[in-house]
């Protein structure tokens, strides 16, 4: 058999070298749109739901957020594995799809159950998709560095102008912060004057929230032109909240500042990021599904 094709080919010697030229050029092309991967993606096709509790205790999020998730998730078609974990203040759902399940597809499933086991859970608890990607998605990090600007500052730069610049780049699934200091507005009451002015710190909390806001009203009209009526109401600086009306006492408004102090500070973390020794602000690029 070898030697018939030995003397077919010496014999035929054109075709022989037509079909390797051939061969070989369908080769080079399949390697140049082969996509090359450090870490080839054998995961499994699962969607993740995030639901945040702040503030409660595990075995209260595995019972009202948790478990109902889970129950529900257990009959959207094609799943074949659900798990559930519940930490403090936050439930983390996974679900398992069989092979060859398309992820879109997927997710679109798990969305229309979300909203039918949304009416069992807690008031005002959203749950929340995952990014589309996988568990190998995890691409790409990087830190922020500089000697003018603290780590809050960074972290500020990083949440509100960098990690949109980078979600905008072609593949990108998600770009997650770590490490610095969020800020936030924080008042520190002080119980004894809440008790001397006779107010609840939950009427604090109430006025500082109702006062947080933009009132649209109307138009009028005057010499043939409108007008639009607004109530500008965000806060924008620490004096806007010291400046709040919660009560009056004996005649006198009594205010924010009267009850307590109102500072700039980073908000309650759990982690921090590490590079060589020195705490850093950075973030995390994560791949979309798919891409290369």
């Amino acid at each position: 058999m070898i030697s018939a094709i030995i003397r077919w080919s010496v014999g035929n010697r054109f075709l022989v070298l037509l079909a390797t030229v051939l061969l070989v050029g369908i080769g080079l092309y399949s390697v140049s749109k082969t996509p090359i991967d450090a870490l080839p993606d054998l995961s499994d096709v699962q969607v993740i739901i995030k639901t945040s509790y702040p503030g409660q205790a595990p075995q209260v999020v595995e019972e009202q957020v948790t478990y109902p998730l889970t129950t529900a998730m257990l009959s959207v078609p094609g799943a074949v594995t659900v798990r559930g974990y519940s930490f403090f203040g936050v439930s983390f759902v996974y679900i398992i799809f069989e092979d060859g399940t398309d992820l879109y597809w997927a997710r679109s499933r798990v969305l229309e159950y979300i909203n039918y086991v949304s009416k069992q859970l807690p008031p005002g608890i959203t749950p929340t998709l995952g990014p589309d990607a996988t568990g190998v998605g995890w691409v790409y990090e990087y830190v922020l560095q500089s000697n003018k600007h603290d780590l809050a500052q960074l972290r500020s730069i990083q949440d509100w102008f960098l990690r949109y610049e980078l979600t905008a780049v072609p593949g990108v699934a998600e770009v997650a912060s770590i490490g610095g200091y969020v800020k936030q507005y924080q008042v520190d009451v002080d119980p004894n004057k809440l008790n001397a002015y006779n107010v609840s710190l939950l009427h604090v909390m109430q006025a500082i929230k109702l006062s947080n806001i933009d009132v649209g009203a109307k138009v009028f009209e005057e010499g043939g032109v409108e007008y639009v009526v607004r109530g500008l109401g965000f806060i924008k600086s620490l004096e806007d909240i010291e400046n709040i009306v919660i009560g009056v006492h004996e005649g006198t408004p009594l205010t924010i500042k009267d009850v307590g102090q109102v500072t700039l500070g980073p908000d309650f973390r759990r982690g921090a990021l590490d590079k060589e020794g020195r705490e850093v602000t950075g973030g995390v690029v994560v791949m979309r599904f798919g891409e290369n």
